[in-house]
């Protein structure tokens, strides 16, 4: 049996509710992660990925008919787009400066240091998510479990003779 405290990555980057988008998606980004918890202290009260920001960003999009448009469409399409445009770039404009708190997953899956990373490997399937925050018996956040900290246990794993 291999426990989550073997496989679990110790040094977990966190968010604050506080934080925008853009810290989010920088923090994200410059660490090559797809997501991270939100934390209060060392408590966790949310979790954020990069399916939460793009969620956010679903913004308009440009609506082209392409079948044969009438010459009045092809006189008022440059306009209509012009102003899609506008109103996308308003809106992630816009999205740039909300903060965590408003769009942050609040019913947060845990799991603790000393369970099997097949009871992880499991709730991950089943609820569709590729980490688990790992925390102790206060749940005070310790560490985090992902998919391919699961996949490097199995291969580091030594069997007992």
């Amino acid at each position: 049996m291999i426990k989550i405290e073997e496989a679990m990555g110790p040094n977990v980057l966190v968010l604050h509710k506080g934080d925008t988008i853009t810290d989010a998606a920088k923090l994200l980004s410059e660490n090559n992660i797809s997501g991270a918890p939100v934390v209060e202290g060392n408590k966790i009260i949310g979790i954020l990925s990069e399916g939460d920001i793009m969620n956010l960003l679903n913004t308009h999009s440009p609506n082209l008919n392409l079948v044969l448009p009438s010459p009045l469409d092809l006189i008022e399409m440059p306009i209509k787009m012009g102003r899609e445009y506008e109103e996308a770039i308003k809106d992630i404009k816009k999205a740039t400066y909300t903060v965590i708190d408003d769009i942050m997953i609040t019913s947060v899956t845990t799991i603790g240091p000393n369970d099997n990373i097949s009871d992880a490997a499991t709730i991950m399937d089943k609820k569709d998510i590729k980490r688990i925050p790992v925390v102790d018996d206060e749940k005070n956040l310790i560490g985090i479990v992902s998919r391919g900290d699961i996949i490097r246990a199995l291969i580091n794993h030594k069997p007992i003779d």
